[in-house]
């Protein structure tokens, strides 16, 4: 036996099973930084956002196929990389075949034909070694690909769940969505009461989009289905208002903002770890573009402190999480929003509008 090379192999199977248990099986997230599913992403997504250029609508399209190939890759790296081991494992057992495996290109063929459980006849594994390894690597096939199908089915059940709310905030928020439209719109229609239901809602969808993206980092790059919309400037638009709410407006209960704004700040910082994400804190937004945010509210209907006052609970409440949304929202390359990614591009205008 050539030691070398069978350990080789060993050394990649390894890698490949224990990559597929930590990104399918166990149900939390773990350390994944040199694991290859999450080098796969680390290299991929920088070089395909860089490419894509083009209109909003055709940008978001081709953003949007990135994450569903991805998975598909990452399928075809795993069955790749235990192909390729169980094809260095039967080379170096080359002897123990009929005939005996000439070369490492037959032992892959051999491995691959295992793997799918294909099977054609041509090569026979003869030896003791050799039989139980060839039963052992068809096992092992059919495990990662069932696997892989129940990983997809996860992934497209949190999703779902996840670009429910995102897509209900259209009515409210806009799309792309905003704190400040949400607040004002609410007001417009006589909804200011429903505010605290409203937070405690987004609360939990905050705490299913923190619980699914730390166990699942995939699914963050899968995006919404609407222009203008993402999960990153969900939770913004809603981090915004409550914030807006605890700092600014007077006469509406925040108790449930302060929470909705407690766990939103604690998916930010979360998720900026987890994807490796640094950056400075800061309130993110000008003195200016909060005192149109300000004259808005006014002529929605509400009342509120004193601006001075405001502005500077509103910045300085704002710097917990305003830095590592944008880092997020630059990361994901998500449409520009209210204060939120490349915030020149969307001011705040006088409402009516979405």
């Amino acid at each position: 036996m050539d030691w070398a090379i069978a350990g080789a192999g060993v050394f990649l199977i390894w890698a490949a099973l224990n990559d597929v248990f930590h990104a399918v099986v166990v149900p939390r997230p773990t350390p994944s930084r040199y694991r290859p599913s999450a080098l796969l992403v680390r290299v991929t997504w920088p070089l395909w956002r860089e490419r894509i250029v083009g209109d909003g609508g055709r940008r978001e399209r081709r953003l949007g196929t990135y994450a569903p190939f991805a998975t598909i890759g990452l399928l075809g790296m795993w069955i790749a990389m235990l192909i390729t081991g169980n094809g260095l494992i039967f080379y170096a057992i080359r002897d123990q075949f009929a005939p005996a495996l000439p070369d490492i290109p037959s032992a892959t063929y051999f491995a691959a034909v295992s793997l799918t459980t294909i099977g054609y006849g041509d090569i026979l594994p003869t030896g003791p070694v050799a039989r139980w390894l060839a039963v052992t690597a068809g096992i092992t096939g059919l495990a990662v690909v069932a696997l892989t199908i129940t990983y997809l089915f996860t992934l497209y059940g949190s999703l779902e769940r996840r670009e429910l709310g995102v897509t209900t905030l259209d009515a409210r928020a806009g799309a792309p969505p905003s704190g400040v439209t949400l607040l004002e719109q609410s007001a417009r229609a006589g909804r200011v009461d429903e505010l605290s239901a409203l937070f405690e809602k987004w609360e939990g969808w905050a705490a299913h989009v923190l619980d699914t993206h730390l166990s699942h980092p995939l699914l963050a790059y899968f995006r919404s289905s609407h222009d203008g919309e993402s999960w990153v400037s969900a939770l913004g638009a809603l981090l915004d208002a409550a914030t807006l709410v605890i700092t600014t407006i007077e006469g509406v209960p925040r108790g449930q903002a302060q929470v909705m704004r407690g766990i939103g700040a604690h998916v930010v910082e979360d998720l900026t770890q987890v994807y490796g994400l640094s950056y400075e804190r800061e309130s993110g937004v000008e003195r200016s573009e909060f005192d149109d945010a300000y004259r808005g509210l006014a002529e929605a209907g509400f009342r509120l402190r004193e601006a001075d006052a405001a502005w500077a609970d509103f910045s300085a409440t704002r710097e917990q999480y305003a830095a590592g949304l944008n880092a997020l929202a630059r990361h994901f390359a998500v449409p520009p929003a209210l204060w939120i990614s490349d915030r020149t591009v969307l001011p705040h205008r006088p409402s009516g509008r979405s």
